[in-house]
């Protein structure tokens, strides 16, 4: 969707890091898995389909292997998902994958809570920020492909869901993604709104990422028909 400069992918990189603490997932396995859910979108190939497990935690349970595998080099899949370009920061994603990086990010989490939570009630909230990777991908990939409603015929299940697709960045507006998946834009509709888009465009205007044109969308293909 955009380029960008070796250094600053390297402070995107090291943010990703920061942010997602102890539950970073690895740039580069989790874009080939993401290649093949585009390319294998609600079929059996597709690494993270609803549709074939009886509950989000199989769904995630299975994502979790084949993560592990590409993610180890041990179980890849075929070479079309591999031979382009693909972030990897070797150092970092060891480092950052590894369980006393997890502990300690999860160790930092709990002391903070007890440094400013009001009360014992918010170390509810303690599991969220210990899996925030696993759980936002377990909402946009159970729920964008089983509810809301589609703008166009994609041959999968995806879905869009207002207004939880603003909520989530415009993560949940899966229909649209898959429909035009070069495109940074994730909103399509006057009432879809996505503001991951809105930050790139500025990213772009003080020339830190440089977004790529995309095809006018009455030119992909065709809308969604409904039959009478």
């Amino acid at each position: 969707m955009y380029t960008i400069s070796k250094n600053w992918e390297r402070i995107f990189y090291i943010s990703t890091w920061i942010v997602q603490g102890s539950s970073f997932l690895v740039p580069r396995a989790y874009a080939v898995m993401h290649r093949m859910h585009h390319s294998f979108s609600d079929t059996e190939k597709d690494p993270h389909s609803p549709h074939f497990f009886t509950d989000v935690y199989q769904m995630m349970k299975s994502t979790i292997i084949i993560f592990r595998g590409f993610l180890t080099r041990k179980n890849l899949p075929e070479a079309q998902f591999t031979k382009e370009y693909l972030p990897a920061w070797d150092n970092l994603d060891k480092f950052g994958h590894h369980a006393l990086t997890r502990v300690t990010f999860g160790l930092l989490y709990t002391a903070f809570y007890f440094q400013f939570a009001p009360n014992f009630w918010w170390f509810v909230l303690l599991p969220i920020h210990f899996m925030m990777g696993p759980l936002q991908g377990a909402i946009v990939n159970w729920c964008g492909h089983k509810y809301g409603y589609s703008n166009f015929n994609n041959g999968d299940h995806s879905k869009n869901s207002s207004p939880w697709g603003i909520l989530l960045m415009g993560e949940l507006f899966q229909n649209n993604h898959h429909y035009a998946k070069d495109d940074a834009n994730f909103a399509k509709k006057w009432f879809e709104f996505d503001l991951t888009y809105q930050i790139m465009k500025g990213l772009n205007f003080v020339k830190i990422i440089k977004l790529k044109p995309t095809i006018p969308i009455t030119t992909q293909i065709e809308p969604l028909v409904v039959l009478q």
